[in-house]
């Protein structure tokens, strides 16, 4: 795996780094030694899979409070998104600050969520699946968000919204 640090200090853009020959490709997509090896949290409690019908669709942006903060691992499985995280972290430098990245089920390309992070994405076509690692389990009463079209934060969607939920149309604003 190919570790590459964003703008956003502890937050990773991860690359497989792909064996191919004539049956096709063979590639590590976890490894717990590599993931400490880089300073990261390589603890996975729970795995989780998002599956979007319609191209346009945002879920996000979500996190996990105090003790329940987590690590998200997340890539896409089937069709394409845009994934993107937020600094929400207390005295970071690039506090507020988002980076996106495209992911898809051919680049295989995965992001790092480090805690104190919001996530989201926007699926870039219709069937879209995310799986996702998380380093803490699910705790409703812990689960926040910040929406998605925020105006604090200035996110960027690749493409006009087409579905969003109530429930991530209603955060307050940050």
């Amino acid at each position: 795996m190919i570790f590459t640090e964003s703008k956003l200090k502890g937050a990773y853009v991860i690359d497989l780094e792909r064996v191919t020959d004539e049956r096709g490709f063979f590639a590590r997509c976890w490894c717990a030694k590599e993931f400490s090896s880089h300073g990261l949290c390589p603890a996975v409690v729970q795995v989780n899979i998002g599956h979007s019908t319609k191209k346009g669709t945002v879920r996000g942006m979500h996190f996990q409070i105090t003790p329940y903060a987590e690590v998200k691992v997340v890539h896409c499985s089937r069709g394409s998104l845009y994934d993107v995280i937020v600094d929400l972290r207390d005295g970071s430098p690039t506090r507020g600050q988002w980076v996106g990245v495209e992911l898809t089920a051919d680049n295989g390309r995965m992001v790092y969520v480090p805690e104190g992070f919001a996530h989201g994405y926007q699926t870039l076509e219709d069937d879209t699946d995310l799986v996702y690692q998380t380093s803490q389990f699910y705790a409703k009463d812990a689960a926040k968000g910040v929406r998605y079209n925020d105006p604090a934060f200035g996110i960027i969607w690749p493409l006009p919204v087409s579905v969003v939920s109530s429930g991530d149309t209603n955060w307050p604003d940050y």
